[in-house]
């Protein structure tokens, strides 16, 4: 490979690195359903810890230098020094990439370092700067926490002292839009994830449930009981022109957007629940088939619009995906609440651990999990900003 040219990049949350343009891909055929083993050295403390959980989490495997197909080698000072070479070369002239990656803290720019490796290896956004929302146990209360994808610096939302629900990111991570009982009843919250302000967003009489805010940023989609049943609704994002977009009689849950913002797949409780999906502008409802038989609950539509990911059963909950234009359903891993990341290759989602709810990373194609152990406590209903 071309020996490459040093150059100043800025990257989000203040990291900024030198190296080439663009990291070259060095995928192989294959490599997107199997673990990839990879060894690094030269780090040591946060920054070898950062890494190893990071590439971890899109499946590279860490193993000694002999087995390794990739090696990953550095320094942290103030800068962090990176390399990627693919193992049996040598040189610079074997390098993947070689960069260097400044500003912000230790954390940050591990993670930097990290989102170029899986450009290269696995030829994926980036996703370790991104947030994640999610419901945390507070006494016998739930609150909404915002925190890093890997659980560092959690932040407390909401002091309700009451019972919060299905969180949910309006596009670009600056509003929360989220189900309280705060009022003694349900009613659905917007909340400025920066300056804590916030409002009632919807407060029909009966329940008021599930807001998703479409990825244009123009519509939110909830579930209403003001007529009857609950049922699927849209407005715009301020809240007006409300409009009913289902009339059944059996209960509407879980909508979630196509990434286009012209259709939205939602649950029907007819029986066993099964996955619909609707026209924005309404119409009649079309199933989608699965193949699988259960209690299919909480879907949620990838961000490239390929498949759509969710919970089957009663009980002992598995997670599944099937393409969004329907077919055959595929069997992931014990858990529920799932929720993809912005790289349509990343879900996180609740698993049970010990009888307590802790929240997971899966990498689908390898069906790779691990653990987002830095958070304490019961937690559940993640939500990626993306």
């Amino acid at each position: 490979m071309k020996k490459s040219i040093q150059i100043i990049l800025t990257f989000l949350c203040s990291c900024a690195w030198a190296g080439q343009d663009q990291p070259i891909e060095i995928r192989k055929p294959g490599d997107a359903t199997r673990l990839i083993p990879v060894s690094i050295s030269g780090f040591s403390g946060e920054t070898d810890a950062v890494l190893k959980f990071d590439l971890s989490v899109l499946g590279l495997q860490m193993t000694t230098p002999d087995k390794a197909e990739y090696l990953i080698s550095g320094t942290q000072n103030a800068v962090l020094e990176g390399r990627l070479q693919p193992a049996g070369s040598s040189g610079a002239s074997g390098d993947a990439f070689a960069r260097t990656y400044s500003g912000g803290n230790t954390r940050s720019q591990a993670h930097s370092f990290a989102d170029d490796i899986v450009k290269a290896i696995r030829g994926t956004s980036p996703i370790f700067h991104t947030k994640i929302a999610f419901c945390g146990k507070a006494g016998a209360n739930t609150e909404i926490f915002v925190s890093d994808f890997d659980g560092h610096d959690p932040v407390q939302m909401t002091h309700d002292a009451s019972l919060v629900a299905t969180p949910a990111w309006s596009p670009g991570g600056r509003k929360l839009f989220y189900t309280s009982w705060k009022s003694g009843y349900t009613q659905i919250y917007q909340h400025d994830a920066a300056t804590g302000q916030r409002a009632v967003f919807a407060a029909y009489g009966g329940g008021n449930f599930n807001p998703v805010v479409s990825p244009d940023g123009r519509k939110v989609a909830m579930i209403l009981s003001k007529g009857g049943s609950p049922n699927l609704y849209v407005c715009d994002s301020d809240g007006g022109n409300l409009k009913e977009l289902t009339f059944d009689r059996d209960e509407a849950s879980s909508p979630t957007w196509s990434p286009d913002s012209q259709q939205i797949c939602y649950v029907v409780h007819s029986g066993r629940a099964s996955l619909r999906k609707i026209s924005v502008n309404g119409g009649k409802p079309q199933q989608l088939p699965t193949g699988t038989f259960g209690n299919l609950t909480s879907p949620d539509w990838s961000p490239d619009g390929k498949m759509i990911v969710f919970t089957s059963g009663s009980g002992n909950f598995t997670l599944w995906i099937t393409p969004a234009a329907g077919g055959e359903a595929e069997q992931l891993v014990a858990g529920e609440d799932p929720c993809w990341a912005p790289n349509s290759r990343t879900v996180i989602f609740t698993r049970q651990v010990n009888h307590n709810p802790v929240l997971s990373l899966l990498d689908v194609p390898t069906k790779h999990v691990k653990d987002v152990a830095q958070l304490s406590g019961s937690c559940s209903q993640p939500a990626w900003a993306r």
